[in-house]
Order: structure tokens, then C-alpha cells, then sequence
């Protein structure tokens, strides 16, 4: 049988691991988008994947023409942009003028980026699920 059709499979799965990232990271943004204070001091700052391109090879030639690329994780990074402050002068964690920073996590935004990696994730296993149609359909002839 053909390798190629592994290497479709190959490349899915790696798909669906890092969208499965992304979903947890997006997870975490909103069960802390309230969270003003942190271990670390401060409001919880948003976080975002950041996938990369790698390598796909089943076969030495493969390695050497590079052709196929798959997609991994390469970091889970902190949204630099600032708090938001809002005045709560009773709050514990207000600031000596009343102001209370809260996380940098727009719901919204998180929404659309959870629609976006569930999509990403069905079509990846819309894929898989038609290799796999396919290499029975196949062994058929």
C-alpha cells in the first residue's frame, strides 16, 4: 500500500493535536477571564498558540525533499496588551485610585477562535475519516 495515504493521515493527526491545543488554551482564557490576581502577581494574561510547519517523512527521500509538512505547537505565548482597569474602589485588588485590572480576555474574540479551531478540527477529521473510506474501498477492488 501506498505511503502517501499515511502521510495524509499523518499530517491530520498532527492538525488535530494542535487545534486540540488551542481549544485548551481558549479554555483557559475564559475560566480566568475574570481572575485578577495570579500567582504571579496581577491579572491572568490571555494566552495564544503559535503553531509552526514540521516535517512529515515516513521514507529517507522524504527527509530530503521536505515536500510534506505537518503542524505542531511551537510556543504558547502571553497577549502583551494591557489589562483592562475598571473602578471598584471596594474590591481587594484595587489599586490605591480604585481601579481594579482584569484579565485581557475578550469573550467574543475567544469565541470566534474556539469556532475557528473546532472547524479546523472537523475538517481535519472529515479527512481522515475519507483516507480511511477510501483505503477500504480499495482493499474492495
Amino acid at each position: 500500500m501506498n505511503s502517501g495515504w499515511f502521510r495524509v493521515m499523518d499530517v491530520s493527526a498532527s492538525a488535530l493535536a494542535a487545534q486540540r491545543s488551542r481549544m485548551e488554551a481558549v479554555a483557559s482564557n475564559l475560566a480566568n477571564a475574570q481572575t485578577t490576581r495570579t500567582p504571579e502577581g496581577g491579572p491572568y494574561r490571555r494566552r495564544d498558540v503559535v503553531f509552526e510547519a514540521t516535517p512529515v517523512a515516513r521514507a529517507f527521500d522524504d527527509v530530503l525533499a521536505g515536500a510534506v509538512r505537518g503542524v505542531r505547537v511551537a510556543d504558547v505565548v502571553e497577549d502583551p496588551s494591557p489589562p483592562r482597569l475598571r473602578y471598584e474602589p471596594g474590591h481587594p485588588d484595587a489599586d490605591t485610585q480604585g481601579f481594579v485590572a482584569y484579565p485581557n480576555v475578550e469573550v467574543p474574540v475567544e469565541m470566534v477562535n474556539l469556532l475557528s479551531a473546532a472547524r479546523s478540527y472537523e475538517a481535519n477529521v472529515t479527512v481522515i475519516e475519507a483516507t480511511k473510506n477510501m483505503l477500504l474501498r480499495a482493499l474492495e477492488i
